[in-house]
Order: C-alpha cells, then structure tokens, then sequence
C-alpha cells in the first residue's frame, strides 16, 4: 500500500510537471517568435501605429529601441515574466494599451461559449449512445456506433456555423446572426462548436460501451442478480475511464479551435484574440493569450487526470484486466457502409476526373443538370470535376499526417504521464494559430501547413495510445511474459502494439476529415495551397458566400467530406474485433474490483476500459 501511495504521487508530479513544462516552452516560443520569424516585426508594429510614416531605417530602429528587440529574446521573455509575476500583462506594441483587461474579457467570453458547447456536446453524445446503453440493459448483442456519429464529425465547423447562421438567423429570424450579447447569442455558435464534438465522444463513448459490454464480468454481474441500472453504471464507469482524456481533450480544443466559429459570428473571444495577435505580431499580446490558454488546459488536463484515476479507482495494478475473448466477424452494416461509401467516391472520381477543373465554361452558379451533376461554382467551372481532382490534394496529405500522428502517439505513449503535458498543451493550440506560427518560421508552403496540423493531430491520438497501453499492460498473460523468458522488445512488437494499433488506427481515421479540413483553411489562408487548386476546403470556403441562393457550391465538397469520413471509419472497422464467445461467462474470467479495498458486491465498479476497435 505504501508503494501505491508513493507511485500514485510520483505519476500525479509528474504529469503536473509536464503540463507546466509544455505551457513554459510554448511561451517561450512565442517570445521568441520574432528572433525565429523571417519577417521584421518592427516593420508590422510601424504600420500598425504610424501608417503615414516611412518604413526608413532610421524609424524601424527607433520602434525596436523603444519595443527591446535589440536585446534578445532571453531578456525580452525574462522581462514580459516578471511583469506577470506583478500580475501585468503587459501592453501591446500595435496599441499602446495595457493587454490584461482585453484579454481576460476575451477569455471569459470563450469559456462561457465552450461551456454552451460541451452541453451541446453531451446531449448529442448522449443521443448517440442510447441504443448502446439500451441493449445493456436488455442483454441484447452490441453492434457498436453506427455512421451517424462519423458523419456529424465530418461537419465542418465554419460550414455548420454559416449554414445555421443563415437559416435559423437570416431565413426564419429566430436569433441573432452576430455579436455576444446574451444567451440568444450563444446558441447558435455553440451548436456549430458542439455538434462535431459531441458527434466524436458520441462514437468513442459508443464503441467503448459496446466493447466493454461483452467482457466477462459483465455476465457474471448478470448472473449474480446485478440490476439493469447498476450494470448499466459499471459499463458506463468502465468505458468512461477509457476515452476521459479525449473529453479532455475535446473540451480544450472547443476552447482553443473556436476561431472559424467566432469569425462567422462576430464573437470577441480569445481565438480572435490570438488570431489577431499573430497577424499583427503583437508578441506581448500573443503571449498573454497564450499563458491565459495554456492555464487553462492545464487546468482541464489536470481535472481530466483526476477523473480518470477516480474512475479507474487509481493505477491499475498488473494483471488487473482479462484478456477479453476472441470472436473473428464483420459487421453486415459495415460492409454495406463501406460499400456505399466507397463506390459513391470511386463514382465521383470517374466521372470527375476527365473533367477540366480549371476551365471557365458555364454559366456562373449554374444549378445541377444532367450534364453538370453538380453544378457550376461563382466563376463558372465544373464542380464535379474540381471535387474530383480535389480529392488526391485533399485526402492523401490528410491520410501522411494521420498516420504521422498515430506513429508519434505510438511514440509518445510509452512515456507515460510525461506525455500527457504536450498532449494538452500543443491540443489547446488552434490549427490557423499554428499555421500563422509555422508559416512565420518556414514560410507559406503546403509543407508548412502540414506541419501545423500535424502539430494539433497528434495529442489525442497520443493520449489513447497512452491509455490503451496501460490497459494492454495490465492485462495478467504480460505480467507473465517476462517469467517465460521473453524480452521487453518482443513483447511490445508481439503483444502490445497488436492490442492497441487497430483501435488507434481507426481513432485516427475518424480525424481524417478534420485534418483535410484544417489543411484547406490553411491554404485558404495563405498559409498553404493556393486558389484556384480543386481542394475540397477552398471549394467550402469559396462557396459560403453563395450557400443561400446556391446551396450545390458546398453541397458536393461537404458530401465529399463526409463519404470519406464514414467511408475511412467503416474500412478500418471492418478489421476483425474483439468479442465474447460462448464461454466467455465462466467464474473466475472476469476483472478485479477497480481499487485495492474494494468490496466484491454488485456495486464494485471494474478497472479501467480498453477502446477496441469493436462495431
């Protein structure tokens, strides 16, 4: 007992020490952001606050005189920190003002829009894994989440915001379109925010259930006369402790990504903020966003931390967690996804590609017909074929930094805590923040877009793969391995990594869209690839404008999207999944209780949930 309260306090410093270290480098980073940049940040501040004057070099050296450029970074950053030691956070170079009180404000503003979007959230995951929840209570064989969830996750967040935005608030006038100025105003960004994620937790949730549900504790519980609701408690117990660090994850990121939204709707909040610091390199007010930021993952990190140990009732012990039996199977639902997704995307692709994406031949907006199936766009091109050749600029750079991300999760994973700090931290980061970051560092380059993505794809995947490890670890066949002869290496080749790859994989391939997504606003932006190219996000991006009268411009980009979201899930899914088999209910095949002291009684909660790839 006194070494599982020392190990429990080791673990607990050292993820504190991790989430602090992260939140220390990424400022740091930002201070010294215009040492590292290629631009001069004294030129921006002189447009900024002298636009009459002369880039001369004689007013650039005075700007970096009166800012401190000229002493370095390490002075610049040590005197920005003793200033929030005394509670300032200094005063911006483009304005003059002290940065505090907007930035508080701002934050304040984010916080109540991410508390509106995380219930949006819930109650859509909720939704989602009802019938999950349903057949545990009538003993009923789990099917896992359907391509429901997939699709809504497949939404893009400035899509969602821009097509509620002009139906609820400019077509049926039932709230306002812009501004924060009360609750009416918080409904429709954070249903823009909420729904993608609640569809995302909804299908982790949904999966987890399904697969804990046929481990073999749960028919022992049924066999020792345990209720409906107190099994349903233990499964929903035992698959939370699995994916609480996605919540986590999920909630910072709602905090952090929220800057398409808040555009679209005209909301103050720190997205915004940051955003706007960044462009105009207003370095003390990007720090300031940034510490205001990385304290509150921190914060989330930690809380989720808590959550996850209280939920696993603490480490888990070796030889905790039955291995749960084999059944080899597909899904009929699955083929039939897969199928119609796939051949919908082959279609598009066959009836796309020997089209001109380029050429200017028809009228502009011109609706759907038999020989333009999916319309024309504002300039007049071929929307079936730009979507078409859209495709391999699209999903292949999407597909390299998903499995980039899995392999540094893989990575990742084995460090444990340490890992958990980064995670929260570079997850907290908003992708067109890190795109601004990264093009100011390398320049504007599809290599530097996908660098910046891949900077905010990793964390969640890292941090399941870091839990799906300790589950593998605690299984009782790898406590003896070791005894058996076997290396440490072997037995992460041969054992481990078979037992977390396959759900990791489809972790990743259910991101796929969001990554496809972030690249195209990068390029969007400047920050990537360029117009005219056919990518399915500058189509989005492109047609919005016109999505009140000609609703075909991101009709077929966005149906894109989502057929290669559930068409990506629904392959990796159909790998073959972990089961109860007939026998699976025999005395002594089920889990130990969730803590040392637990009592063997019908409220016993198990330890902690593996999420299999299981549909």
């Amino acid at each position: 007992m006194k070494f599982l309260r020392f190990y429990r306090q080791k673990t607990s410093l050292v993820s504190a020490a991790s989430y602090l270290l992260s939140a220390l480098v990424l400022l740091l980073l930002a201070g010294a952001l215009p040492w590292l940049s290629r631009t001069d940040p004294a030129a921006a501040v002189l447009r900024a606050r002298y636009a009459e004057l002369e880039p001369t070099p004689q007013a650039l050296a005075a700007i970096r005189e009166q800012l401190g450029l000229g002493q370095g970074p390490v002075h610049s950053s040590l005197q920005w920190w003793a200033g929030v030691l005394r509670g300032d956070l200094g005063s911006s170079w483009v304005s003059g003002a002290p940065i505090g009180p907007g930035a508080w404000q701002a934050l304040s503003v984010s916080a109540t829009l991410t508390a509106f979007a995380s219930a949006a959230a819930l109650l859509v995951a909720l939704c989602l894994i009802a019938p999950a929840m349903l057949r545990v209570l009538r003993d009923r064989p789990q099917t896992g989440s359907g391509p429901l969830g997939v699709a809504l996750t497949a939404l893009p967040e400035f899509l969602l915001a821009s097509i509620l935005l002009v139906l609820v608030a400019v077509k049926l006038d039932w709230l306002p379109p812009y501004g924060w100025t009360g609750l009416d105003t918080a409904v429709l960004p954070a249903l823009a925010l909420g729904i993608p994620a609640g569809g995302l937790l909804g299908r982790l949730l949904a999966d987890a259930i399904a697969s804990v549900a046929g481990e073999p504790w749960v028919m022992i519980w049924r066999m020792a006369g345990a209720s409906g609701p107190v099994l349903l408690a233990g499964v929903l117990r035992r698959a939370g402790a699995a994916i609480i660090d996605q919540f986590g994850l999920v909630f910072i990121g709602l905090l952090g990504g929220a800057v398409a939204v808040e555009q679209v709707f005209a909301i103050p909040g720190l997205g915004r903020f940051l955003l706007g610091s960044a462009n105009a390199q207003d370095i003390p007010a990007l720090q300031a966003g940034l510490l205001l930021m990385a304290g509150t993952a921190v914060l989330i990190g930690l809380l989720a931390t808590a959550a996850r140990r209280w939920l696993r009732g603490g480490p888990l012990p070796a030889g905790a967690l039955s291995v749960p039996p084999e059944f080899r199977g597909k899904s009929s639902l699955l083929r039939w996804t897969a199928g119609i997704t796939c051949t919908g995307l082959l279609a598009i692709m066959a009836f796309g590609l020997p089209r001109d994406p380029y050429a200017i031949s028809h009228q502009r907006l011109a609706a759907p017909s038999w020989s333009l199936p999916f319309g024309a766009d504002a300039s007049g091109r071929d929307l079936l074929g730009r979507v078409a050749h859209g495709t391999l600029g699209t999903v292949a750079p999407a597909v390299l930094i998903v499995l980039c991300a899995v392999a540094i999760g893989l990575l990742l994973a084995g460090l444990g805590e340490i890992s958990r700090g980064p995670s929260a931290i570079a997850n907290a980061t908003p992708p067109i923040l890190a795109g601004v970051v990264i093009a100011a560092l390398l320049g504007p380059s599809v290599i530097g877009a996908g660098v910046a993505v891949l900077w905010v794809t990793w964390p969640p995947l890292s941090a399941h793969a870091a839990s799906l490890l300790e589950e593998a670890r605690a299984m009782p066949h790898i406590r003896w391995l070791p005894l058996s002869g076997v290396r440490r290496g072997e037995i992460f080749v041969k054992h481990l990594l078979p037992a977390i790859v396959p759900p990791l994989l489809r972790h990743g391939m259910l991101r796929l869209p969001g990554v496809a997504l972030a690249l195209a606003a990068l390029g969007f932006l400047g920050l990537g690839a360029q117009p005219p190219t056919p990518e399915w996000g500058l189509l989005l991006a492109e047609g919005i404008g016109y999505v009140e009268r000609a609703p075909w411009t991101v009709f077929a980009p966005a149906l894109s999207l989502v057929l290669t979201s559930v068409c990506a899930v629904a392959v990796a899914g159909m790998s073959p999944s972990r089961r109860p088999s007939k026998n699976s209910g025999l005395p002594g095949a089920g889990t130990a209780p969730a803590s040392a002291d637990a009592t063997p009684d019908a409220s016993a909660t198990p330890a902690g949930g593996a999420l299999h790839s299981n549909s």
